[in-house]
């Protein structure tokens, strides 16, 4: 995807939810669409939609206080995206790798039930570092991994879409909302740099497959915008 952006003079302010144009204010996917020079929007061609989700969820769950940190990525994701069919995998597994470790004990099982599903799409996938994380999480919750195990081994329904096809439809949609909700609301002080965490894993596991074209934008201006936007 190639492209070209610049700064405008005028930037919105960072802040939750859906916004009919920037008077009214940003959230994240708005503005990277503005960066790419797209229309104004909050699901941008230019991002991969899971990626997008990730950042629109964790946009809408971090503080007032904390949010203008988000801005700093903004640029990294304009050009993140990818056809590879594994991604959804990566990104979905990766935002529950995050979450699991702080999330309230209610919302442990279904996140342990989402890492397997993450890990079954992956399957063949070169993607050991992951694995290794994903593993390590669950060795932490153990009563939710043997949950997820049962409630794995009982839930081999026949669809009638192929599998991987629902999992990018619906499932990892789910886990990313579920994992940044949980960590919202189970990391307490820390729930700003987890959802940062977060977004910046899901970004980095897109990145590891894709190669986006060159923004255009002059970091020491972008952190310059930052600072203000802060």
């Amino acid at each position: 995807m190639s492209r070209s952006s610049s700064v405008p003079d005028l930037l919105p302010i960072l802040s939750r939810g859906k916004h009919r144009g920037p008077k009214r204010g940003a959230c994240f996917m708005e503005m990277a669409s503005v960066l790419a020079g797209e229309r104004w929007s909050d699901h941008p061609r230019c991002t991969h939609p899971l990626l997008a989700e990730v950042a629109r969820n964790v946009n809408d769950r971090t503080s007032d206080e904390g949010r203008q940190r988000l801005a700093l990525l903004i640029p990294a994701v304009i050009g993140a995206t990818t056809d590879r069919p594994d991604v959804d995998a990566r990104i979905a597994l990766r935002c529950a790798v995050v979450a699991l470790p702080v999330a309230p004990q209610e919302a442990q099982r279904a996140l342990a039930v989402g890492v397997s599903s993450c890990l079954r799409e992956l399957s063949g996938a070169d993607c050991d570092e992951l694995r290794a994380d994903a593993a390590r999480v669950l060795a932490e919750v153990p009563d939710a991994a043997r949950w997820a195990s049962r409630f794995a081994a009982r839930s081999e329904l026949r669809r009638p879409e192929p599998p991987s096809t629902h999992f990018r439809r619906y499932a990892a949609p789910g886990i990313v909302t579920l994992a940044t909700r949980s960590a919202a609301e189970g990391a307490g002080a820390a729930r700003d740099t987890v959802l940062v965490q977060m977004l910046e894993g899901a970004l980095a596991e897109c990145l590891d497959v894709a190669a986006p074209a060159p923004v255009g934008l002059d970091d020491e201006r972008w952190r310059q915008v930052c600072a203000q936007l802060g």
